[in-house]
């Protein structure tokens, strides 16, 4: 009989036995929460293993390699917005993210939901056994309540509408006993009211000092992803508040690396790191790492790319460290310049991915221009992004655009980068999941860092009015980054601080996997007609069903909770 979710009501023995817990009083396959507990360290262990299972190859459905929570979080989180260009089709299950074209039989979308879910009961099997009264006990029971709140915080922000959209929306299972009773979709505001209870009971209970390196929470790594938290419920006051109190009177330009070019590689042992998921050598995945997908050194496979927009972001300011660092063009060395155009689905095939035209360019004593491929001559006209006598010191920067085919279309020069092979599109690669150890397929990927939580506060101030305390805090991670600041009568082109701070949280996150909870919570469309294999199309979050995933087969069908709506 299908009484009981297939994930909700994991055994905690059957969670245990990960590489990364060294279970010395028990054999791991006779675990259960008395014999652990039994045992000085057995919270430990399971707080200890829960760190581990997000990292570690499970199985689902038949499925292992490269299977991980970790990798499945930051695609399924990214993929759908707008910083990623997809350079071709390819059978990972990432596409079916990249494309809107997601399924409830999907492995990433089921082995997300069911490690998440193990996470949980495991906390809880924490919390029920640890006595609060011992003070001995507050830093591993702040843990397992941090754990909880961020597990539900994902599980919330992938299979359930935003926050914004309304508190009242099917939400997802919230679980908070070891108890398999009771299994429901509760409300999106039940889930988010849960959420910051545990991570202000984590904050609480915690240490500024974690139990090792930035693998393990702290009392800040709490409150930063509670200023999240507020920022996605539109509890502006409460952000700010949050932040002011992980700063104690720290400036905030104190909490960041000063030598961000080498950040990532570094970010497990690096104070601006409240919480990654630590990696060792022995956790390198190789072609299956996050890092495989975004860099092709040696291993990888080197498939997404930034996308043209944001590009044209960076390029504002080419000295900008997260562009220099981190985005790596690979030129051809061949001599001459090369522009390409994104191109829409033919009316024949509007279903069709859109394609790229490439070609020399034409240098007409500054006039650019382009032959089609219907043989016409095409103008490029290069727009001032920037507007005419703003002071800004780097000077003036420009987009290019051209009228093809009846439509707007943008157009990207580049000096001789090379194009992937059998494609159109120019091969640049991104390397903050990589080079840890020197190894190009390993990274400790970052969950919370302070260059977030500063963005956080800038974001809430400039919702409530407060432009100059917003730009303030912008400023800090500008001038880090090596580029012009804002001033209130200066905005460098800008019309509004609101687009200054979400520009600026897309540049400094990008492919950390805010970018898609950003747009989509702020109803903001995300134009996606760039290159690439991902739908030619623009996503409005607001009508686009698919911006959240669909509950896992094997979940709703035995537990009988509600499908999302769409599927």
């Amino acid at each position: 009989m299908k009484t009981k979710a297939l994930y909700l009501t994991v055994a905690l023995g059957a969670m245990l036995g990960f590489s990364s817990c060294n279970l010395d009083t028990f054999p791991s396959d006779e675990l259960n929460s008395d014999l652990l507990l039994q045992d000085a360290k057995g919270a430990e262990y399971i707080m200890d293993g829960c760190y581990a299972v997000l990292k570690d190859e499970v199985d689902f459905l038949g499925y292992a390699s490269g299977n991980c929570y970790v990798r499945h979080y930051f695609q399924l989180a990214e993929f759908p917005a707008d910083n990623i260009c997809l350079s071709a089709h390819t059978t990972d299950p990432l596409y079916e993210a990249t494309a809107y074209m997601m399924t409830d039989g999907l492995k990433n979308v089921g082995t997300l939901w069911m490690v998440g879910y193990k996470a949980i009961y495991m906390c809880n099997t924490v919390i029920e056994t640890l006595d609060e009264s011992k003070p001995e006990n507050n830093q591993l029971l702040g843990e397992a309540y941090f754990m909880r709140g961020l597990m539900h915080l994902h599980m919330v922000t992938l299979y359930a509408q935003p926050y914004s959209f309304g508190r009242d929306n099917l939400g997802v299972p919230l679980r908070v006993t070891t108890s398999s009773e009771g299994i429901k979709r509760n409300t999106v505001g039940e889930v988010y009211d849960q959420i910051v209870l545990d991570l202000r009971k984590g904050a609480d209970l915690m240490s500024s000092k974690p139990r090792g390196n930035a693998g393990y929470p702290c009392k800040e790594a709490a409150l930063g992803i509670l200023s999240r938290v507020y920022l996605y419920m539109e509890e502006y006051d409460k952000c700010i508040a949050t932040v002011d109190e992980a700063l104690n009177g720290a400036a905030p330009a104190s909490k960041l690396d000063g030598d961000f070019a080498t950040y990532f590689a570094n970010a497990k042992d690096r104070q601006e790191t409240l919480f990654c998921i630590a990696h060792e050598t022995t956790d390198d995945r190789g072609q299956s790492s996050i890092g495989s997908m975004y860099l092709k050194d040696g291993i990888g496979w080197g498939e997404i790319y930034p996308s043209d927009p944001l590009m044209y972001l960076y390029e504002r300011y080419p000295m900008d460290v997260r562009y220099t660092a981190y985005i790596l063009p690979q030129f051809s060395g061949a001599a001459g310049k090369k522009v390409y155009v994104t191109i829409p689905a033919s009316d024949s095939d509007p279903e069709a991915p859109h394609i790229k035209y490439k070609t020399n360019l034409i240098d007409n004593a500054g006039d650019y221009s382009f032959k089609g491929s219907d043989g016409n001559t095409y103008p490029i006209e290069k727009r001032m992004v920037n507007g005419e006598g703003v002071a800004d010191p780097a000077g003036p920067y420009y987009e290019y655009h051209a009228n093809y085919m009846g439509e707007d279309c943008m157009v990207r020069i580049n000096n001789d980068v090379t194009l992937r092979t059998g494609y159109t599109i120019p091969m640049i690669f991104i390397s903050k999941f990589s080079y840890q150890d020197g190894n190009p397929m390993l990274s400790s990927p970052v969950l919370c860092r302070w260059g977030e939580v500063i963005l956080n506060r800038a974001e809430a101030y400039a919702r409530t009015g407060k432009d100059a305390e917003a730009l303030d805090d912008v400023n800090v991670i500008r001038t880090r980054a090596g580029i012009p600041t804002f001033a209130v009568g200066n905005l460098l082109g800008y019309d509004n601080v609101i687009d200054i701070v979400m520009d600026e949280r897309r540049m400094e996150l990008a492919w950390e996997g805010h970018r898609h909870f950003d747009m989509c919570r702020n109803k903001l469309k995300m134009d996606r007609r760039y290159a690439g294999a991902q739908p030619y199309k623009i996503v409005d979050p607001t009508t686009e069903p698919h911006i959240i995933y669909p509950i896992p087969n094997n979940e709703w069908t035995v537990s009988g909770i509600q499908q999302n709506p769409g599927y």
